[in-house]
């Protein structure tokens, strides 16, 4: 999926491409603030996650000493790497201003929240990570979820069959 990004600074048009969305996240949680970080990464990592190999299962950050660090996000062993490819499940730092990290620090700490990463894109040569300040949804408003996606899925169909007569 590409997307066309104005960006402020340079004054110039750059292009977006979602690698990877964490559809779990927007099932098992609430989400209530939004952030653009980008993410620490070593060369091989780069490429393969531009090859989109990478996996959101069960990753979640943390803040942790004035930084925000994302635990349990695998990106796979570049295919065409050697002996200095990187290590699978290494704990990376997300990069972010020094004020938005206090703030979700402070949410998290105050409120009991969580910080879950949504998705993974590249904006232009940059690999950026849309994370998440969310809240655990309960399992009532997950069945409520599940009915509402099957009541638009029916209606949808039902408009469909009623247009193709």
């Amino acid at each position: 999926m590409l997307r066309l990004c104005w960006l402020q600074n340079r004054g110039k048009i750059v292009e977006t491409k979602l690698i990877q969305k964490n559809k779990k996240a927007y099932f098992n949680y609430e989400i209530l603030e939004e952030l653009e970080t980008g993410i620490a990464l070593v060369g091989t990592e780069v490429k393969s996650v531009r090859e989109g190999k990478c996996s959101f299962s069960d990753s979640y950050i943390v803040p942790k000493n004035g930084s925000l660090i994302l635990i349990g996000f695998l990106i796979q062993p570049y295919s065409h790497g050697n002996i200095f490819n990187h290590k699978t499940d290494r704990n990376r730092v997300l990069l972010a201003h020094k004020q938005e990290i206090k703030k979700f620090t402070r949410k998290v700490n105050e409120r009991g929240l969580t910080i879950v990463p949504l998705e993974i894109y590249l904006k232009g040569n940059l690999v950026k990570m849309k994370i998440a300040l969310a809240r655990g949804k309960n399992v009532r408003d997950k069945k409520d979820a599940i009915r509402e996606r099957d009541l638009n899925r029916d209606a949808r169909r039902q408009l469909r069959e009623i247009n193709s007569y």
